[in-house]
């Protein structure tokens, strides 16, 4: 089984790091790399898209241009239910300790980790999956 693994993300340094990261722990896996939330959105808008298409896991970013990590939660929770079964994880300098607190707390997260991403947080997330 092919794990499908988002990057949402407005850093460029952060985006490379992150997939080469996730490409170096996994090889049974497609990345996808998106540098707004409204770019994943907007993917997952549109009716002709299937099941295949949804990650199984995304790294979410907090701090970004436009939409931030957090708006992007919201949306996610008011709109449909395709990403339901998608395990999302905060990826975020957290310059801020009430981020980290929030994202301890939110039920839509099922873990956060500081940037850069680790290949032992690659390891457990992504093998957990399968």
């Amino acid at each position: 089984m092919e794990l499908t693994v988002c990057i949402i993300d407005d850093d460029l340094v952060s985006q490379f790091a992150s997939r080469y990261c996730i490409e170096q722990s996994i090889s049974n896996c497609r990345t996808i790399v998106c540098d707004t939330a409204e770019e994943v959105l907007n993917m997952f808008a549109h009716p002709l898209n299937n099941e295949e298409d949804v990650p199984d896991v995304i790294f979410l970013d907090l701090v970004m241009n436009g939409m931030d990590g957090w708006e992007f939660l919201d949306t996610v929770k008011i709109g449909s239910n395709v990403l339901q079964k998608t395990d999302i994880y905060i990826l975020s300098a957290f310059s801020n300790s009430k981020d980290r607190t929030r994202a301890k707390e939110h039920p839509m997260i099922k873990g956060h980790f500081d940037k850069p991403l680790s290949k032992s947080t690659v390891d457990k997330v992504l093998h957990s999956k399968k």
